[in-house]
């Protein structure tokens, strides 16, 4: 299916692995323009060649940046004044016990997950609004519907995004710019089956019994009973930043596998 959006620009944040690289597969796949970025160099090198080997022709950036604050969304900026999608992929995650969340581990959370998009939305919106086409899509989590009681502090940061996009949203009437949320359910990316293996290793169980056991006790209201694929959220992501959803704007989207119990 041709998305319609070839030649456009679309920059990723979080994107040297996992969900946010997938998207960047998907997205090269459709002739778009690819910033890659992340705040190790040498991972946004790694991604970049990657992505470059598989695809030739490719259009693709690297841009290592840490955007927890204005410093680094500037930089970032700095190098890319101009794109046409906004895909705030960035996202941090802890499971702590409530008690024990300090001050500084809620406005870190807070810093990375939510403001990264929101000083790089106040940065690219206006552009797009000018250019009449835009993309800006947060990805947010279930946890921002069904607060997970092991981090509050993350569920409390993707819930805020959802009141972000909307508000962007509001600003876009009667353009062809639209900003939505998605909400992704448990996933396997690289970061997940990593602390999945070592809990997995410390306790003598494999991969297999560790994720029946978390949907069974964790997130027992999955349908699908597994951890999602990112191929599976990257398809979701790229559909909404593509010419084909122009309808689509200030939503809530899912992807979650039908872990939060609502039909709406």
């Amino acid at each position: 299916m041709d998305l319609k959006i070839a030649n456009k620009t679309a920059l990723i944040t979080g994107s040297t692995q996992g969900i946010g690289f997938e998207t960047a597969r998907k997205l090269l796949q459709e002739g778009v323009n690819v910033i890659i970025n992340g705040r190790n160099e040498k991972k946004v090198n790694d991604a970049v060649s990657k992505l470059k080997n598989e695809f030739p022709k490719g259009r693709i950036i690297g841009i290592t940046a840490d955007l927890k604050d204005n410093i680094g969304c500037n930089k970032l900026i700095s190098k890319i004044p101009h794109i046409d999608i906004l895909i705030n992929n960035l996202g941090i995650f802890e499971p702590k016990n409530f008690k024990d969340i300090t001050e500084q581990e809620w406005l870190h959370m807070f810093n990375v997950n939510v403001m990264s998009g929101v000083r790089l939305a106040q940065h690219y919106l206006s552009s797009m609004i000018n250019e009449n086409w835009g993309r800006i899509i947060f990805i947010s989590s279930e946890s921002a519907i069904q607060i997970p009681k092991e981090m509050i502090h993350y569920g409390m940061t993707k819930t805020a995004q959802i009141s972000v996009s909307r508000g962007i949203a509001e600003l876009t009437r009667g353009t062809n710019v639209t900003s939505n949320a998605i909400l992704l359910g448990p996933s396997k990316s690289e970061g997940v089956v990593q602390f999945i293996e070592e809990f997995a290793q410390q306790n003598n169980l494999t991969f297999e019994e560790v994720e029946k056991d978390f949907f069974k006790n964790v997130r027992p209201t999955s349908l699908i009973q597994r951890f999602a694929q990112v191929e599976e959220d990257a398809n979701m992501i790229v559909y909404i930043a593509s010419a084909l959803s122009s309808a689509t704007n200030g939503a809530i989207l899912r992807a979650d596998g039908g872990v939060i119990q609502s039909a709406f």
